[in-house]
């Protein structure tokens, strides 16, 4: 792993790793789960990255470090894993609609290790994803369309985030041809998928936080 996307993998590991171990611990313990995560939180943005450092000396103590993909395996957990807070709680069909597509695309390039070795599998996968992306961007202009105009600027704010996610999209794009030109540059197709998934759930917190 190059620290070049140190960054990306330290914000996917608090989205598909200690979001959901802790999500699972307030169904037995919400009031030292809510302790911990305010503490991990806190601790994140004083020292970013700290909880992929911790992960990453979890690995090596257990010796399995060397066996363990991160890329890949956070590319994996990336679809498989979903939390509360990376969907939008609102009942309305548009919100509703937006969980389940931006769940989709996920939950498609997660397959993306078990399927890359397979050209006529990989091929159809690369379909559904340009299609899933498409019917997110769709859901997020219908969100974008029903927000009025505000002071703080929720409306500017989610624009961006789009545009965010289709320059992340267009690179994906260009790192699939670059693939299908030398097939050894599978792990630069896992870390685009890492940072599409990532770019996928920033515009689902920006939707929780502006629109909820």
């Amino acid at each position: 792993m190059g620290d070049n996307h140190k960054s990306l993998y330290a914000k996917l590991t608090v989205d598909v790793v200690i979001g959901p171990v802790l999500e699972r611990l307030e169904g037995k313990d919400i009031s030292a789960a809510q302790t911990l995560r305010a503490a991990i939180g806190k601790a994140d943005t004083s020292l970013p990255g700290l909880a992929f450092d911790f992960v990453r000396v979890l690995l090596r103590k257990a010796e399995i470090s060397e066996k363990v993909d991160l890329c890949e395996t956070l590319l994996r957990l990336g679809g498989a894993t979903e939390t509360d807070e990376l969907r939008i709680p609102r009942s309305e069909p548009i919100y509703q609609e937006l969980n389940h597509c931006a769940g989709d695309l996920k939950r498609i390039l997660s397959r993306i290790p078990e399927q890359i070795y397979d050209r006529k599998q990989f091929l159809e996968t690369i379909k559904e994803i340009a299609n899933s992306i498409k019917t997110l961007l769709d859901a997020v202009n219908r969100v974008i369309g029903e927000m009025a105009p505000s002071e703080n600027g929720s409306k500017q704010i989610l624009e961006d985030r789009k545009k965010d996610f289709v320059r992340y999209s267009k690179k994906f794009s260009n790192t699939l041809k670059d693939y299908f030109r030398d097939t050894n540059q599978n792990q630069n197709v896992f870390i685009s998928a890492n940072y599409l998934i990532y770019q996928t759930n920033v515009i689902m917190k920006t939707v929780r936080q502006e629109c909820y």
